[in-house]
């Protein structure tokens, strides 16, 4: 029997849960835990999977956690994913429920994810019988530094998924709106770190030492042209360096220079350019300058691409809840590991709109504090593009 009024039916669930899901995110957020270290959030997500009833794996990625919902009837599976990792920031927001470790905070809201995937679980467990399919829900670890997804995956987190849904706070958006932007959303991230190996010297004699300063410095003017002079200008693409360390003190040419830096891009090709150029430029440097150069160039995750086949449903279902409350947006240079999840099955990620009144908060900010109202919202919104999805 299909449902009548999923909307009401829907909205009435969410609100008799929604104290219950705002006093789970300010515990998780009272008690962050970096990227491989979520013992805590994972044993809390397990323990109300089970309360729930919803079989679950924990351990996958070393700390995720795998929940499944069967549907009434056959059909495609769905993986609707969430992040739960927290970021190295002290917590200036003075908040009752504020961070209680030192040096580590949700500043990203993760822990708004988290418990508005545990939100979509108790609805979509209630909603089984109406869905075609089955809905797989990725509780994720180390988001943050791009490598939980792919060990979910290693784990068999990705197996026999045939669509999958990511989400993302967005402090820019008011709450109660939501957005997407079309194909490549989200870009590549690559990094690279150099190794710049001199001859320490006098500071009076640079003559009789070869200086990794000058030579580091002179990369870190040329990598600039990679973009402005090697990439298509509609192609967008960032290069970064940022960390530059080297020396001790006035009066001594170090040894070595170590270098840190990031590549963003939303293309194949300009991926590759990028990282062939700075590597003929490290070459080159070496040539030039008289230095020897070790280069560690590590790719992390491809472009993070929505697919219209979910993404034009899942807004039509964000409609149907709400109304016209969908802003298209632009893609990002940011980077999500979802990427990992959407290079192996049509995927999209919403962006759900987390910005409260008054405020003009930013991700990865000390006093970031984003309006709770979205939790609610958001489970809104996933709960019934799963029911779109598998109709």
């Amino acid at each position: 029997m299909l449902i009548n009024d999923p909307g009401r039916r829907i909205r009435d669930a969410v609100s008799a849960m929604e104290p219950a899901l705002v006093a789970i995110r300010r515990d998780l957020h009272a008690h962050p835990e970096l990227a491989f270290e979520e013992t805590r959030t994972a044993g809390i997500v397990a323990a109300e999977l089970a309360r729930l009833a919803i079989p679950h794996r924990t351990g996958l990625g070393r700390t995720g956690v795998l929940g499944v919902i069967e549907g009434g009837r056959p059909g495609p599976t769905l993986a609707i994913r969430a992040d739960m990792d927290a970021l190295p920031i002290h917590e200036d927001t003075g908040l009752p429920y504020a961070s209680t470790v030192a040096g580590k905070m949700h500043a990203c809201g993760h822990d708004i994810h988290t418990t508005t995937l545990l939100g979509v679980a108790a609805v979509l467990r209630d909603l089984a019988p109406q869905l075609a399919g089955r809905v797989m829900l990725v509780f994720q670890p180390a988001e943050e530094i791009l490598e939980g997804a792919s060990a979910m995956i290693a784990d068999g987190a990705a197996e026999g998924i045939d669509l999958a849904l990511g989400f993302h706070n967005h402090p820019d958006m008011k709450v109660g709106t939501f957005g997407f932007a079309r194909g490549a959303c989200l870009a590549a991230s690559d990094r690279f770190d150099l190794i710049v190996r001199g001859k320490s010297g006098h500071a009076a004699h640079p003559y009789a030492a070869i200086d990794p300063i000058v030579a580091a410095a002179s990369f870190v003017a040329q990598a600039q042209t990679v973009v402005s002079r090697e990439i298509k200008p509609l192609h967008p693409a960032v290069v970064t360096i940022a960390q530059f360390t080297g020396g001790t003190t006035y009066n001594i040419i170090p040894e070595r220079v170590h270098l840190r830096g990031t590549v963003r891009t939303l293309h194949a090709a300009a991926r590759d350019t990028a990282e062939d150029a700075i590597r003929r430029l490290v070459a080159g440097l070496e040539t030039t300058m008289r230095v020897a150069c070790t280069l560690d160039y590590q790719r992390k995750v491809p472009p993070l691409v929505n697919d219209d086949r979910v993404l034009e449903p899942t807004m039509a279902a964000v409609r149907a809840q709400f109304g016209e409350v969908v802003e298209e947006g632009e893609a990002s240079m940011g980077s999500e590991d979802f990427a990992e999840f959407a290079a192996r099955a049509p995927s999209f990620q919403l962006r759900i709109g987390s910005g409260a009144e008054g405020r003009d908060d930013r991700l990865h900010n000390d006093k970031y504090q984003p309006d709770e109202r979205c939790i609610g919202l958001g489970v809104q919104a996933l709960s019934r593009a799963a029911l779109e999805l598998l109709s």
